[in-house]
């Protein structure tokens, strides 16, 4: 039997278990796994040196297919620069498959290179951790070596999703001889079926008669995959039955006529006697993290009276807003699909279906169109001045139709959300909103960028995009990635939240100015590279950017800090009026 064949069997059973991509960091002592991959006939790798955004790459490519997604990396500290990207995927619910080689455990504290402790080196930060044996003379160990992997494959796959570790020793020799073949022969596949939690019909009936006693009612979704299907419902909820339906940008909830997306303006101003009025009987949530601390804080400050939070499987009690009263295990798009044909059946026959005068949708409605024209005034106030809100106001309008949106944390993500996306663009948003670090968000755009043709455009701040530059490093970069780095020479955030910008030290100890610009970055990475710092010419060059082409593309936008600063400052001083003026 060759030397490698249990290695060869890893990879074999990575194919029969539907992982089709592999993100390689090179190593000697990780050489048997990546030569398995490597030589199979049906998987794809890709080869990252800096394994910190080897593993984001690897989460992008997750978040993109929906998919496991298996990365490959050598023993020792190698193995910690995964663990930014491995705690993004375990809070942000992506599947990773992690392959560690390891020393044999017997040389651990005995002086040997790169030999660290690496069982359960990622904590509570993995669904589960394994470790394989480092000889495999005995039978057992290949029937331990297949069932690992196909339980450990199937674990990140169910939800709620997420990484797992599996942790290889290796023993020389590392490399197959001369006359060496693969047989990626039969292996052992153990299928597990998927299944759907139901409702017993006393429970079904007992949230209805919920639902029937609830006068204001409100919708509010977290961070989730764009799924038409689940916005037509809510759109349909809406409309028929008048249920403000709350959302953010990174929960795919566009901007239209009847959507709630301006919560982080007009909340922030709010009154008592407005809050008492917007204040829910019954609030159902679903997805995963929320982005705006004042829609948090409100809904914190002025809890439902019922709190239903619906998700797919029940592994922890998720009460961010401290008010939860039910939690549902269930798909949401199933459960609002079956709750709405229930309600407006129940309402077809108690004849007032066209009776309700929508008033709770309405009042949310007012305050959302206040703080819209308060955002659209500010915008226009200095109409030719290039700042980050500006830019990114401008990109966002010109984003094409059907294509990818990546938001770096930090600032990117917050513009964003107050400028939103129209629902004629049929953007599909995502971001690192599991842990919201800044670290990994340009390497997550490439991996995502490398699962799909249609275009793919982040959005990142200076500080974001030079810690990550080594996203960049491993070529080719796909053709369908764009780049709009916002350059105001700082970390722009710390100069407009209250703690910091109060404080002699910000400039030296919060914003590190650094004096960098991405040309070198661009030119080394072989990109198409543009630097712009006026409105009129961002508007002119759009077009150009977000045109097809042979490679990848870089769009620096220069602003002041200064100027960001102050028109930001402005906009939270109108705030305080928000709810002083008639709508």
């Amino acid at each position: 039997m060759p030397v490698l064949q249990p290695i060869v069997t890893i990879a074999e059973l990575l194919y029969k278990k539907g992982i089709s991509d592999v993100v390689v960091s090179p190593g000697s002592r990780s050489a048997p796994l990546t030569l398995a991959v490597a030589r199979h006939p049906h998987l794809r790798t890709r080869v990252m040196a800096d394994e910190r955004s080897a593993c984001f790459v690897a989460l992008g490519m997750a978040l993109q297919s929906g998919r496991t997604v298996a990365v490959i990396c050598t023993s020792g500290s190698a193995v910690y620069n995964q663990a930014p990207a491995v705690a993004e995927a375990f809070f942000g619910q992506t599947p990773l498959l992690l392959l560690t080689a390891d020393r044999p455990h017997e040389w651990l504290h005995q002086q040997d290179g790169q030999t660290i402790n690496q069982v359960g080196i990622f904590g509570t930060h993995v669904k589960r951790s394994y470790d394989l044996p480092a000889d495999y003379s005995h039978p057992d160990a290949h029937w331990f070596i297949e069932r690992t992997l196909n339980e450990a494959i199937t674990l990140s796959q169910l939800s709620p999703a997420g990484p797992v570790h599996i942790n290889v020793p290796v023993r020389e020799p590392f490399y197959p001889a001369a006359d060496e073949s693969f047989m990626y022969g039969p292996v052992r596949i153990i299928d597990v079926c998927a299944a759907q939690p139901t409702l017993a019909p006393e429970t079904w009936h007992g949230l209805l008669q919920e639902w029937e006693r609830s006068e204001r009612t409100l919708i509010a979704v977290g961070q989730i995959p764009r799924d038409p299907a689940l916005l037509a419902i809510l759109r349909k909820l809406s409309e028929e039955i008048g249920i403000p339906i709350v959302g953010e940008i990174v929960g795919n909830i566009p901007q239209n006529d009847l959507f709630i997306t301006r919560t982080d303006t007009f909340l922030a101003g709010i009154d008592e006697r407005t809050a008492h009025s917007l204040r829910p009987d019954l609030l159902l949530t679903i997805g995963n993290s929320f982005l705006t601390r004042n829609l948090k804080t409100f809904l914190r400050q002025y809890p439902a009276h019922r709190h239903w939070h619906i998700q797919p499987a029940i592994d922890r009690i998720n009460d961010s807003f401290q008010s939860l009263t039910t939690l549902i295990p269930a798909e949401p798009l199933a459960f609002l699909e079956k709750l709405f044909a229930d309600v407006d059946y129940q309402r077809f026959l108690q004849g007032d279906d066209d009776d309700d005068t929508h008033e709770y949708l309405n009042l949310w409605r007012t305050v959302d169109r206040k703080a819209a024209r308060l955002v659209e005034k500010m915008l226009l106030s200095e109409p030719e001045t290039l700042t980050d809100w500006s830019a990114v106001q401008v990109v966002l309008e010109h984003l094409p139709e059907n294509s990818l949106l990546h938001l770096a944390n930090s600032m990117p993500v917050r513009y964003a959300n107050l400028c939103g996306v129209s629902e004629r663009q049929q953007i599909s948003v995502s971001a690192n909103r599991g842990v919201s670090g800044i670290d990994g968000c340009l390497s997550t755009a490439v991996g995502a960028a490398l699962m799909t043709d249609q275009l793919v455009t982040v959005l990142i701040g200076d500080v974001a995009f030079f810690y990550d530059r080594n996203a960049l490093w491993s070529a080719p970069i796909p053709p369908n990635l764009r780049i709009i780095l916002l350059n105001n020479d700082s970390g722009h955030i710390f100069r407009i939240i209250d703690g910091p910008s109060r404080q002699p030290e910000l400039e030296t100890y919060f914003e590190t100015p650094h004096g960098y610009t991405a040309r070198n970055t661009a030119q080394d990475a072989k990109l198409t590279y543009t630097v712009c710092d006026s409105l009129d010419v961002l508007r002119s060059l759009l077009p150009d950017f977000f045109h097809p082409g042979n490679t990848a593309k870089l769009l620096e936008l220069t602003t002041d800090k200064l100027a960001n600063q102050n028109q930001f400052m402005a906009y939270k001083a109108q705030i305080a009026s928000l709810h002083n003026t008639t709508a």
